[in-house]
């Protein structure tokens, strides 16, 4: 099971696991709604390094990317989650739209995203800067939490 960390936690134990030569792997989302691709995208995530942080949007970051009615559950619900995913060996909340002031705190060995994001990668700058890796990782077909919303909302 994962570890919860503050911001300022986050960095620390990062400082020790850099000594230790561990390879921090990152990624970041709302994480709204649990679901298999989410499972396999961090599953694939933690293959690559030693250790894998999430980040998780805080609620009001959420509404600012989703809209008003997202998420679905409060942040520390997610939270709680993502601790009991075996791939996950840390997860913090950042409340920006980006997490990359985060990133650029924590400066992982690998961040990654979805395919969805490859346009867009925030911290990617500051990663590659610092010798890091970025990787925009496939997505599982069929799985997408604005599209189970959707789907539930669409149902007589």
């Amino acid at each position: 099971m994962g570890q919860f960390y503050t911001r300022g936690e986050l960095v620390a134990a990062r400082a020790g696991w850099k000594r230790e030569g561990k390879v921090v792997v990152f990624t970041n989302g709302c994480y709204d709604i649990l679901h298999p691709g989410h499972i396999r995208l961090l599953e694939q995530a933690r293959s690559m390094g030693g250790l894998l942080i999430l980040a998780l949007n805080t609620d009001s970051s959420v509404r600012r990317l989703k809209g008003p009615s997202r998420p679905l559950l409060a942040e520390m619900e997610r939270v709680e989650m993502a601790l009991a995913l075996e791939a996950v060996d840390a997860v913090t909340l950042f409340d920006e739209d980006t997490p990359r002031e985060l990133i650029a705190a924590v400066l992982p060995d690998i961040l990654i995203k979805g395919a969805d994001w490859a346009h867009f990668i925030a911290g990617r700058e500051e990663v590659e800067a610092a010798g890091g890796k970025v990787l925009a990782l496939p997505l599982e077909p069929g799985y997408s939490t604005t599209g189970i919303v959707e789907e539930l909302l669409a149902r007589p």
